[in-house]
C-alpha cells in the first residue's frame, strides 16, 4: 500500500503542510507489517510518518532515496518514486532491498504524464 505523507497538522489549521514523502506498507505477514518511509528532505518527515505507521499498525523502517536539492521537488520524488517502486516490486523484489538512492526525477516527464 502506497501512502503520501504529508506534514500538516489535524489540529492546527494554521499548519497546512510544506512537505510530502512516501510511506510503502508491506502487509504480506500481517503479524509483522512494515512501513518504509521514503523521504527526499532527510528526516523531515519523521514523526508524521511514525504516527501513520503506528496507525497501521506496522514497524516503521527508514528507506533511501535520493535527496531534493531544492524546496519544492518533494511531491515529485513522491509520485516518481511511487511509479519506480511499483515496477520493481512488478519484478517481485522484496521491498527491504527497495532502496531508491538512485532517482532521477523528472519534472518535465512527470508533467506530460499527468498531462499538464
Amino acid at each position: 500500500m502506497f501512502l503520501p505523507v504529508n506534514d500538516a497538522s489535524a489540529t492546527d489549521p494554521d499548519r497546512r503542510g510544506s512537505h510530502w514523502s512516501l510511506l510503502l506498507a508491506d502487509r504480506r505477514e500481517r503479524e509483522k507489517p512494515v512501513a518504509y518511509h521514503y523521504d527526499s528532505a532527510g528526516r523531515l518527515n519523521d514523526q508524521p510518518a511514525a504516527q501513520l505507521a503506528q496507525r497501521l499498525g506496522a514497524r516503521l523502517e527508514p528507506a533511501r532515496i535520493t535527496q531534493q536539492q531544492n524546496g519544492y521537488d518533494c511531491g515529485a520524488f513522491v509520485l516518481d518514486g511511487t511509479r519506480a517502486l511499483v515496477g520493481r516490486l512488478g519484478q517481485r523484489l522484496q521491498p527491504a532491498r527497495l532502496h531508491l538512492d538512485n532517482l532521477v526525477i523528472d519534472r518535465q516527464a512527470l508533467q506530460r504524464r499527468l498531462g499538464s
